[in-house]
């Protein structure tokens, strides 16, 4: 465990980052800023280890600070989108911001304008056996972005001897209020980010997936995935079926649609394989669904680590999570957290190569 200053930010806040390395050479940085995975080193079939995630040089703070892609960050206090930026609780209606705006639709995203991804969090190192980590904490007062109640967040990494990243979260309110507090790395397992994701191998858990509107909003429905190019109950190479002509891939621009979970608990959700280079993560969640995004948006104009471009789908999401829109949505698992009651969130990247 190493800690040092990452940058200032241009409100005059210092941030600390914190390195963690494992037995087996795999190396995590967190910053404070945001609760950011900023990179995360993984050996290959060859013991070549190199950084899977696309975002910024961990020397560029100010890049980070600048950064509008979601990098490595935490979102919040709720991940994803809500149609129209508005929910009611109790017959109190809320508005959030509007900051995203799928086919000229505005909605809110990933907890507005300065969410949980945009905020200083307080570091502390941590260990237990096999395990080291840093503990963040943040406090996201009542009003924040529109949200009510006073939340109290923790977000906790740990890089463990068995080769696994975890994310776990807890959260408390004194009000009525949703929460949904994701990771949102973007993973390329070649380590090159000059290349496309659509060899990557995918495999995911379950039998249906949430169709959207126009706006990328759910409509309520989970439809199956069977005989669709929605299905990865079996891994299949991602660029396989991406550009099928299929209204939610239309729709979507490519995959950014959330699947439905075989399961309750933690359980296996998700497998990615990168074939050329061996690497394989697994994702184990407690969560309801699992966001897949083909970095659809990625279009070459956004430089990242080493000055490199990040061309068209050079990257994949897999944001473990309720569902979006769930404060909307009746028939969604409920998002709503009241006081006296904890939020919990674990996801577990396993990594082999």
């Amino acid at each position: 465990m190493e800690k040092q200053l990452f940058g200032t930010t241009s409100d005059g806040k210092d941030v600390e980052i914190f390195r963690l390395i494992n037995a087996s050479g795999m190396e995590a940085n967190i910053s404070e800023y945001g609760a950011i995975l900023t990179s995360l080193f993984v050996p290959d079939k060859d013991d070549n280890s190199v950084d899977v995630t696309l975002g910024h040089d961990d020397s560029d703070f100010d890049a980070w600070e600048a950064s509008g892609a979601y990098f490595g960050a935490t979102a919040g206090r709720y991940g994803n989108r809500i149609k129209d930026g508005r929910f009611s609780i109790n017959g109190t209606e809320y508005q959030l911001a509007k900051n995203n705006e799928p086919a000229g639709i505005p909605c809110h995203l990933h907890g507005g304008v300065k969410g949980f991804d945009k905020v200083v969090w307080s570091g502390e190192a941590v260990e237990k056996e096999g395990a080291t980590g840093v503990k963040l904490s943040y406090l996201s007062k009542d009003g924040e972005e529109g949200y009510p109640g006073n939340l109290s967040a923790t977000v906790t990494y740990w890089l463990t001897d068995s080769n696994e990243l975890v994310f776990e979260v807890e959260a408390s309110t004194d009000k009525a209020t949703p929460v949904n507090i994701i990771h949102h790395s973007y993973w390329n397992l070649s380590g090159d980010h000059e290349t496309k994701i659509n060899d990557h191998q995918l495999q995911i858990n379950a039998d249906h997936f949430l169709p959207t509107t126009a706006a990328l909003i759910p409509t309520g429905e989970k439809a199956a995935v069977e005989g669709t190019p929605m299905d990865f109950r079996q891994p299949i190479p991602i660029g396989s079926r991406i550009e099928a002509d299929f209204e939610a891939l239309k729709l979507g621009g490519g995959y950014d649609h959330c699947w439905v979970l075989r399961g309750e608990g933690l359980r296996s959700a998700v497998r990615v394989t990168d074939p050329k280079t061996g690497r394989s993560m697994e994702l184990l969640t407690d969560q309801a669904g699992v966001q897949f995004y083909s970095g659809n948006f990625l279009d070459g104009k956004t430089e990242g680590k080493g000055g490199v471009m990040y061309p068209y789908r050079s990257a994949l999401c897999l944001e473990t999570q309720r569902f979006p829109d769930s404060p909307n949505q009746a028939t969604f698992p409920n998002c709503i957290l009241k006081p006296g009651e904890t939020y919990r969130h674990t996801l577990i990247h396993r990594f082999s190569w």
